[in-house]
């Protein structure tokens, strides 16, 4: 039952997020333009429910071309691949604020597991029957994998969670996933785009 409304939910969530951040969008939007050379909107190849391919979008956080330089597609601490507007951006989670055009086109959800590359950790063809239950569902802007480290959860135990995530789909849980994301985005917790001291 609630597998039908989440959708509608979506949408007009993602609608008034867009009529609500419309200023920020603009703003950075500029800041992008004037801080470096290239499109404000990275696009990527990603996964998305039942293995489609999808473009995700996000502000530009990095230099033209850095998905040839360094360790590829992927970001890491004090990464110097990242533009000096994308570090703030990164650091407040507002890189991912287009996505909201992802779910209004109706390839992600607010909450779900997170869009895989097409190659990395592997190819559509390579997961386990286990590891497919999490496309049976749209991918999401964060997720329960998200809320439980990030990136420094390995893709083993983030698999583990998006199929948990998928067999417990209830509204309850999603209220619990979004409320705890904006929480960790204001705490900036498991941000591996915050300058640490060594």
């Amino acid at each position: 039952m609630y597998y039908n409304v989440k959708r509608s939910l979506d949408f007009f969530i993602s609608l008034i997020g867009i009529l609500i951040t419309c200023p920020v969008l603009l703003l950075v939007s500029i800041f992008i333009l004037v801080d470096s050379r290239g499109p404000i909107i990275f696009k990527q190849k990603r996964l998305g429910k039942n293995g489609k391919e999808f473009n995700i979008y996000k502000f530009r956080s990095m230099t033209v071309g850095a998905e040839s330089k360094g360790s590829g597609q992927y970001s890491y601490s004090n990464d110097p691949r990242v533009t000096r507007v994308g570090k703030v951006i990164r650091a407040t989670s507002i890189d991912e604020l287009p996505q909201f055009f992802n779910i209004i086109k109706g390839e992600m959800s607010l909450i779900g597991p997170r869009p895989t590359l097409t190659y990395h950790p592997k190819k559509i063809t390579e997961y386990s029957d286990f590891e497919k239950k999490r496309f049976l569902v749209r991918p999401g802007v964060t997720g329960w994998a998200q809320i439980n480290g990030r990136k420094n959860v390995l893709w083993e135990d983030r698999f583990k969670f998006d199929v948990y995530y998928v067999e417990n789909l209830s509204f309850k849980f999603d209220c619990i996933i979004l409320i705890t994301t904006i929480k960790n985005v204001i705490l900036m917790k498991d941000n591996l785009n915050i300058n640490k001291t060594r």
